[in-house]
């Protein structure tokens, strides 16, 4: 099985995700870096991915530099490169036969550059709405098992579970 790669460029998150839209126009930036990758973290810990989200010296000058925080590999370009420069090259080198490599973002350019080198492309819509749908997975999860261990400490044996589930049944029908 390919290894998948999500590479995510992080300003186009924040430009389409409405609750990180807000904070960046109530000039709160800086936040709404910190809850995409608090965002990001948990899709991590959902999805069998590395996950690379790169960040442009646009906003920040002179960072210029990579490290992995909450399980994700975190990049800020040089001053003099943009993230999309960088993620087209980054996918053309990730790209083999060994791994996939999906690139997300809305920006319509850059999605035909990483496509022409073998990469997928995701729209930060998409994106959004796979990482609500794991969410909900996993809260529908928590709440079977959580219903299950109900019933497991239940001082009723089977049998009776059942009749206590037959009476329910009649006394709703009348």
């Amino acid at each position: 099985m390919k290894q998948q790669i999500l590479l995510v460029d992080a300003y186009n998150m924040i430009g389409h995700w409405p609750e990180l839209e807000r904070l960046k126009k109530a000039d709160q930036l800086e936040a709404a870096r910190d809850k995409l990758l608090h965002i990001l973290s948990a899709y991590h810990k959902q999805v069998n991915a590395r996950i690379i989200v790169v960040f442009d010296a646009m906003y920040v000058p002179g960072l210029g530099q990579s490290y992995e925080r909450y399980g994700l590999e975190i990049v800020w370009t040089d001053e003099g490169q943009t993230a999309d420069s960088y993620i087209e090259r980054l996918a053309g080198q990730l790209q083999t036969r060994l791994t996939q490599v999906t690139v997300a973002t809305s920006d319509g350019a850059e999605q035909w550059a990483v496509f022409s080198q073998g990469a997928l492309r995701k729209p930060a819509w998409e994106l959004y709405q796979d990482i609500k749908r794991a969410k909900q997975e996993v809260h529908e999860a928590t709440r079977t098992y959580q219903d299950q261990a109900l019933v497991r400490r239940s001082p009723f044996d089977e049998e009776q579970l059942k009749e206590l589930a037959k009476l329910r049944d009649e006394l709703s029908n009348n």
